[in-house]
């Protein structure tokens, strides 16, 4: 295998400034509580969309020195972070909604636009959050990809009608990594708009080539009914935190609340995203990594003989003959990826994860599918 680590560590403009992340992560991994967190030992994590060069020593700081204060309620750092948020998307903070990451806040969408009417959707995104809707008695309407696994807005704006109150998508989209073109987007948008709430999850926008040509935010600000959701679980690397927000309309912010089902944030998550929020050296970095880890994917696709959609993400959707049995031949090797999505039997969700790890799928992807192939 043809692989040069100290390229892909010491080469990376990132590598110096994980080296303290590493140092306190390799501190929490030798004992004590650290140890309940993260993956088990020699397991390469590459199945959950996390960022292992997160949290930023400036969160990582901020979360320490707020430690003591964790018998306090989080209600004065929930405003704090509230008016950051505001202030950079130029919003006021009656229009940010904060929650226990944005799956929170994504539920409790779908809770209340589900008890308006139906919630419009594509056939694959990351919908956990609309089943939980659909436990809850709101109904979801499907629309399926197109043939090359794009969103049909098409095909969504064929099935709106009067009884849609939601029509929700994930941009990029989540498994299969690709982002909607900003244009036909904003197209959809300007027919959806005046019918029903649009919803945009853009928990990867951070990620993409060029954030801020591929987010609606300026919607928000221009008085429209959208309701765009962001996280700190990606490129701020902080999932376990749960810190996740919403930027919409004030009306449709004091809507979500009504549903939001914790109280007041925690402070190690909020004291983590205040200290992160605005650490731009720290963001540039962390991409950087992140596309590292993708390239190597793609090549050892590539490599493999294989094909993967086109990402914009910490993840890559793969063509492979079978994503279980890829799936089932990476774990025998303690490699953890995604296995099939329902239908979508042929493509494998692999994500970047630590540059070592992705190494390690890298290395074995050429094997396991010549071993499937026979």
């Amino acid at each position: 295998m043809d692989f040069n680590r100290r390229h892909f560590l010491a080469g990376t403009a990132a590598a110096a400034g994980v080296a303290s992340v590493a140092a306190t992560q390799a501190r929490a991994a030798s004992g004590g509580t650290g140890t309940y967190f993260g993956p088990t030992d020699g397991v390469a994590l590459l199945s959950r969309n996390e960022n292992p060069y997160g949290p930023a020593p400036s969160a990582v700081q901020a979360i320490t020195d707020a430690a003591t204060k964790g018998c306090y309620y989080a209600d004065r750092g929930l405003a704090h972070l509230t008016d950051m948020i505001a202030e950079r998307h130029g919003v006021s903070p009656r229009q940010v909604v904060l929650g226990s990451g944005s799956t929170e806040i994504l539920s409790a969408i779908a809770l209340a636009w589900g008890e308006d009417g139906t919630i419009l959707c594509p056939g694959l995104f990351w919908d956990t959050t609309v089943q939980y809707g659909e436990r809850q008695g709101a109904r979801a309407v499907r629309v399926p990809l197109k043939a090359d696994m794009d969103i049909d807005l098409d095909g969504m704006l064929a099935r709106l009608d009067d009884s849609v109150s939601l029509v929700q998508v994930c941009n990029p989209n989540n498994p299969t990594g690709m982002v909607i073109d900003n244009a036909a987007l904003r197209r959809f948008a300007s027919q959806v708009m005046p019918r029903a709430t649009l919803l945009v999850d853009e928990a990867y926008n951070e990620l993409t080539n060029v954030p801020e040509s591929e987010t609606l935010i300026d919607l928000v600000k221009a008085g429209h009914d959208v309701i765009i959701c962001r996280t700190f679980s990606k490129i701020y690397g902080m999932a376990g935190m749960r810190v996740g927000y919403a930027i919409t309309s004030e009306a449709n912010a004091e809507k979500i609340r009504g549903y939001l089902m914790s109280f007041g944030g925690n402070v190690g998550g909020l004291a983590g995203a205040i200290g992160s929020y605005n650490d731009m050296a720290f963001l540039e970095k962390s991409k950087a990594m992140v596309m590292e880890g993708r390239e190597m994917i793609l090549d050892a696709v590539k490599r493999a003989g294989l094909t993967a959609l086109p990402s914009q993400t910490n993840f890559v959707y793969v063509v492979v003959p079978d994503a279980d049995a890829v799936q089932k031949a990476m774990a025998d090797r303690k490699i953890s990826i995604r296995g099939a999505y329902g239908q979508w039997t042929q493509y494998s969700r692999v994500s970047t994860g630590r540059l070592e790890d992705v190494e390690r799928y890298a290395a074995a992807l050429p094997e396991v599918i010549g071993a499937l192939k026979g």
